[in-house]
C-alpha cells in the first residue's frame, strides 16, 4: 500500500473514531438539555402544587371554600402548562410517568369535587383529598430528584466517555504514526545509506524486497542509477586515463622540445663554428648545454615529484612556525620584489600532524607564484585560522596580483597547465596539491582579475591518538 493510502486510511480511522465520540456526546448532550428543561418544568410544577397544599391547608383549618376554588384553577392551569411541552417531559421521564403525573393531577381533581359535594362533611372524603394531594406532591417530588440524579449520572458518564476517548485517541494517533514514520524513516536511511555509497564511489544496490510503496519506486530508480553509474565509471575511467596520458605525453613532450632544440642548435654550432671559436666562446656555448640539461633535470625531477611523491614524515607540528620559516627562506626573493609582507597569525591554534619540509614546499611555491603575479610589486599576506568547528586550520597565501582568468582556474591543479608561459612548468602546483591531499588537507583558489588570488590551504587538527582527527 502507498505511503499516501496509509495516511489517508489512518486519518479516516481518527476522523471516523473522533465523529463516533461526537455523536455520542451530542446524544447525551441533547438527552441532559432535555432532562434539564423537565427539571425546570418540575420546579414550576413543585411550586405549583406546594400553593396547592397551602390551598388546601388553609380549607381545612379554615373551612374556606375559596380555596377548593383556588385549587381547582391551579390544577387547570397546570394541565395547561403541561400540553405544549408534553413531548418533552415525555423524553425526560417516559410516557408511563407523564401519564402517571397526569392521572395524579386528575385524581387530586376528583377528589376536589368531591369535596365540594360533601354536605355532610364526610371525614372519609376528606382525608381522600389529603391522600391524593400528598400523593401528587411526593410522586412530583420523587420524579424531579429521579432526573436531577440522571443529569448528574449523564454528566459523568459523558466525562469518562470523553476522557477514555482522548486517551484512544491520542494512543491510536501515536502508534499510527509511528508505524508509518518507521516504514518511513527506514526507507529513508536505506536511501541515505545508498546515495552516500554512491557519492564515494561504491555503486551497490539496496537488497532485499521493495516496499509497495513511494519509497520502492525510489529505491528501484536509485537501484538503476547505481548500476548505470557503475557502468558509466568503468567507461570514464578508462576515458580519463587514456586522456591523462595524453596531456601528460603532451605536456612532457612540450617541455623538453625546448631545451633539447636548445642544445641541438648549440651543438651544431659549436660543430660548425669549432676552428673560429675561442675558448672563451666554447666554455660558454658548453655552459649553456649545461643549462639546459639542467632545466630538463627539473622537469624531470618534478614530474617524477608529481606521479610518485614523497612519503611524508608526520610529525605534531606549529603551523604558525612553518609559516615563519617558509617567509625566512623567500625572505632574499622578497627583498629584492618590492612585495610587501604581512602576516595575520592566529593566536591558540591547535596543532597540525605534517611534514613540515614538504607543508614548506607547498607554501614556497605559492610564495613564488604571488612574487611572479605582482610584477610590479604588491602586498603578500599570509595569514592563519582556526577552521570549522576546530577540526582544521586554515593557512591563506594572499597577493594583490594579476589575478586568474575565470576559464583557468578549473585547471589551475592541472600537470602541466601554467600561466607564466615559457616560464613555468606547469607542474608545481601540481605536486602541492597532492602533498595537501596526502596530508588528507584541501587546497583552493580564489581569484579575481586586476584584484589578486588567494590560495587557501586547510589541514586537520592533530590528534594525539590516531593523528587526523578525520580517523578516528
Amino acid at each position: 500500500m502507498k505511503i499516501e493510502n496509509k495516511i489517508i486510511l489512518s486519518n479516516v480511522f481518527n476522523i471516523g473514531l473522533i465523529l463516533l465520540i461526537g455523536f455520542f456526546a451530542m446524544q447525551n448532550l441533547n438527552l441532559m438539555l432535555t432532562k434539564l428543561r423537565f427539571v425546570e418544568i418540575a420546579d414550576d410544577l413543585n411550586a405549583s402544587f406546594l400553593e396547592m397544599r397551602l390551598s388546601e391547608k388553609n380549607y381545612f383549618l379554615y373551612h374556606d371554600e375559596s380555596a377548593l376554588l383556588d385549587i381547582k384553577e391551579k390544577i387547570d392551569s397546570t394541565e395547561k402548562s403541561i400540553a405544549p411541552v408534553s413531548n418533552d417531559i415525555s423524553r425526560a421521564i417516559g410516557q408511563q410517568n407523564l401519564d402517571l403525573l397526569k392521572a395524579h393531577l386528575s385524581e387530586y381533581s376528583e377528589a376536589i369535587d368531591e369535596v365540594k359535594t360533601n354536605i355532610s362533611h364526610d371525614v372519609r372524603i376528606d382525608a381522600k383529598l389529603r391522600a391524593k394531594g400528598r400523593g401528587l406532591r411526593e410522586f412530583s417530588n420523587t420524579i424531579t430528584s429521579l432526573e436531577r440524579k440522571g443529569v448528574n449520572h449523564i454528566i459523568s458518564r459523558s466525562k469518562n466517555v470523553l476522557f477514555y476517548s482522548f486517551w484512544a485517541i491520542l494512543a491510536s494517533a501515536v502508534i499510527v504514526s509511528h508505524f508509518i514514520s518507521q516504514r518511513i524513516l527506514r526507507s529513508l536511511r536505506e536511501i541515505q545509506r545508498l546515495a552516500k555509497s554512491i557519492s564515494q564511489g561504491n555503486f551497490h544496490k539496496i537488497e532485499g524486497n521493495m516496499p509497495a510503496d513511494e519509497f520502492g519506486t525510489v529505491i528501484a530508480a536509485i537501484n538503476s542509477m547505481s548500476e548505470e553509474l557503475r557502468n558509466r565509471e568503468e567507461e570514464l575511467i578508462q576515458s580519463k586515463k587514456l586522456a591523462s596520458l595524453g596531456i601528460l605525453t603532451a605536456g612532457v613532450a612540450h617541455e623538453l622540445t625546448n631545451p633539447l632544440n636548445n642544445i641541438s642548435m648549440i651543438a651544431q654550432n659549436y660543430q660548425e663554428f669549432y676552428d673560429v671559436l675561442s675558448e672563451a666562446n666554447r666554455i660558454e656555448l658548453m655552459k649553456k648545454i649545461e643549462g639546459e640539461a639542467e632545466r630538463i633535470e627539473e622537469i624531470v625531477r618534478n614530474l617524477l615529484d608529481f606521479s610518485k611523491p614523497k612519503e611524508a614524515k608526520l610529525e605534531e607540528k606549529d603551523i604558525n612556525e612553518t609559516v615563519r620559516k617558509s617567509l625566512e627562506l623567500m625572505q632574499n626573493t622578497l627583498d629584492i620584489s618590492n612585495v610587501e609582507v604581512s602576516t595575520e597569525l592566529g593566536q591558540g591554534l591547535p596543532r597540525v600532524y605534517i611534514d613540515d619540509h614538504q607543508i614548506q614546499q607547498v607554501l614556497v611555491n605559492l610564495i613564488v607564484n604571488a612574487v611572479h603575479a605582482m610584477e610590479h610589486g604588491g602586498v603578500l599576506k599570509l595569514a592563519t585560522r582556526a577552521g570549522e568547528e576546530g577540526q582544521t586550520v586554515k593557512v591563506d597565501v594572499i597577493d594583490t596580483g594579476k589575478g586568474i582568468a575565470p576559464e583557468f582556474l578549473s585547471h589551475i591543479f592541472d600537470p602541466f597547465f601554467s600561466t607564466k608561459g615559457v616560464g613555468g612548468t606547469g607542474l608545481g602546483l601540481s605536486v602541492s596539491y597532492g602533498i595537501i591531499k596526502n596530508h588528507k588537507g584541501n587546497i583552493r583558489v580564489d581569484s579575481t582579475v586586476g584584484a589578486g588570488t588567494t590560495f587557501t590551504i586547510e589541514l586537520p587538527v592533530y590528534n594525539k591518538s590516531t593523528g587526523f582527527i578525520a580517523d578516528e
